[in-house]
């Protein structure tokens, strides 16, 4: 079940920890107890800072939720404190890295969390109890775990119980659970699929907006002004703080995390100069090369609003509450997911429609699914879940596939792909919460046809994440910031790049040298006021 580099590597880690913590499991029978008992128990073997004992009823805790559920607990000043921290579930795969984080962080490791954000979480005045439900081999689950564990660190009244979806099958149907990660909060559903930290705190101040009991702005360190702030942390953003910091400049990137869209994209195989990587060690290379240089990152929190000041700078508000002035800006906020916007989309995200074939691919093995679109993310996706379930349709609204040939050639050679072009998805048809059919239309002949599937995936390509300046900037009608060849926007000392703008072809090469000439042209602007 754990190998012993995973171990060693348990071992290793914990020399970071300064205070014990224990491992205590629930009570009762069950198939998988033996293994969970094993695990733990192994753990528990690498370092004497990590206590359990199975045979001992100080280990054991009849209120948690099930007989393979554990908690991980404190001892703090000599008593055992609950973290509200619950593994539902034996965390490898993808979630031992989960596992390993709570670990440190419950003994005393640095949250590496926003000083804002962790202040704002503190102030959280009512219990929030959530259940994640995961699949260990999806990709982008430890990332919301993680940061609802640390939530749950924080904060004395919120809880957070990781739940292994193949392990609670009862309560992945109960609750209609088609899609990872499934976040609940206090019994009713709250956010599906990859959310970061800054857009769960966002969610909870729409949800709550009395849920902070008063405002985080009083006591939070301000900034001093900044030369550039960068907004957003993929390829196009990483380029421009490391050029900006070259220059001297005082930067500050303030992102959602470092990344991206990089972070959930698998195989990167067009990265000039190195023939393979994955978009994680490219994420990991990321934060390493921006460690290099004197950067303020203001990592997990989202910008709410930008505006002029009387000096002809800007200043920027976060979610945090937090405010601070800057001479000049550089928009890099990437894009996101586009949708179908098709009656039985938005509905049944999570319970049938689906954006990521990596996360929720498990669930359908065996059935029916489509794929929507076909260019590159379409065909990779249909040859992602050919291996997993029985039948992948793909539905491509042109009259021919926009992939590279390379892909095309593969996806034929799969007995269970099937591609129709020359269709427009028309609805998505579900029944007790579950989806059922697409309804699409033939569109050379009219017809409209129906075909019974278990889950769409959807890869139609991208919208820009530009909603935050609409209004503040020049929009094109796709919501793409116009920019000029030298990347600025219509407002003096705004620059924008990326997969944001108006540039064509949306490339992590692209994008890296577009984040370079911004970071540029905000330099040549500064130096010229």
């Amino acid at each position: 079940m754990i190998d012993q580099s995973l171990l060693d590597a348990v071992k290793s880690y914990s020399e970071n920890m300064t205070r014990p913590i224990s491992f205590v499991l629930g009570s009762g029978e069950h198939a998988k107890r033996a293994e969970l008992i094993d695990f733990l128990t192994k753990i528990a073997g690498t370092t004497d800072k990590i206590q359990f004992n199975a045979q001992d009823d100080a280990f054991i805790d009849s209120s948690l939720p099930s007989p393979i559920s554990f908690a991980v607990r404190s001892h703090i000043d000599g008593t055992l404190t609950d973290t509200g921290i619950v593994f539902s579930g034996i965390p490898g795969g993808h979630e031992f890295t989960s596992l390993i984080l709570a670990i440190l962080q419950a003994g005393g490791h640095t949250l590496k969390l926003d000083e804002g954000i962790q202040k704002l979480i503190k102030r959280i005045n009512k219990p929030l109890q959530f259940q994640t439900f995961v699949s260990l081999s999806c990709h982008s689950c430890p990332d919301v775990v993680q940061a609802l564990n640390q939530f749950a660190l924080l904060n004395d009244g919120i809880s957070n119980e990781m739940i292994d979806g193949a392990l609670f099958q009862e309560l992945v149907d109960a609750n209609n659970i088609q899609g990872v990660p499934a976040v609940f909060l206090n019994g009713k559903p709250f956010a599906n699929g990859l959310i970061d930290t800054g857009k769960l705190i966002d969610k909870l101040q729409e949800q709550f907006p009395d849920l902070l009991s008063e405002s985080s702005t009083d006591d939070a360190e301000q900034l001093e002004q900044q030369d550039v702030t960068i907004i957003g942390a993929g390829p196009a953003g990483v380029a421009a703080a490391i050029y900006t910091a070259r220059k001297g400049l005082k930067v500050t990137m303030v992102a959602d995390r470092i990344g991206g869209q990089v972070k959930d994209t698998q195989d990167i195989e067009n990265l000039i100069s190195i023939p393979l990587t994955t978009g994680t060690t490219l994420s990991n290379n990321f934060v390493t090369h921006l460690q290099a240089y004197d950067i303020t990152l203001k990592q997990s929190v989202s910008v709410k609003e930008i505006s002029e000041t009387e000096d002809e700078n800007y200043r920027i508000q976060l979610n945090t509450g937090e405010t601070f002035t800057t001479r000049s800006i550089i928009l890099a906020t990437g894009a996101q997911w586009r949708k179908l916007n098709v009656p039985g989309e938005e509905e049944n995200i999570g319970k049938g429609v689906a954006y990521c074939p990596h996360c929720d691919g498990p669930f359908f093995k065996g059935k029916d699914v489509s794929v929507i679109g076909g260019g590159n993310s379409g065909i990779e996706a249909a040859l992602d879940l050919a291996g997993i379930v029985k039948h992948v349709t793909v539905f491509e609204f042109a009259d021919t596939l926009k992939a590279d040939q390379v892909l095309i050639n593969k996806a034929k050679e799969k007995a269970n792909i099937e591609i129709i072009t020359g269709a427009a998805t028309k609805e998505i048809k579900a029944t007790d919460g579950k989806v059922t059919s697409i309804v699409y239309e033939e569109r050379s002949s009219g017809e409209i046809k129906e075909l019974d599937l278990a889950a769409i995936f959807v890869q139609i390509g991208l919208v820009p994440n530009s909603e935050f300046v609409k209004g503040f900037v020049d929009l094109n009608r796709f919501g793409e910031i116009e920019i000029d060849e030298r990347c600025r926007t219509d407002r003096k000392g705004i620059f924008a790049c990326g997969d944001v703008t108006t540039v064509p072809f949306k490339q992590i090469n692209i994008a890296m040298g577009e984040g370079s000439k911004a970071a540029l042209s905000a330099f040549e602007y500064l130096v010229m006021q």
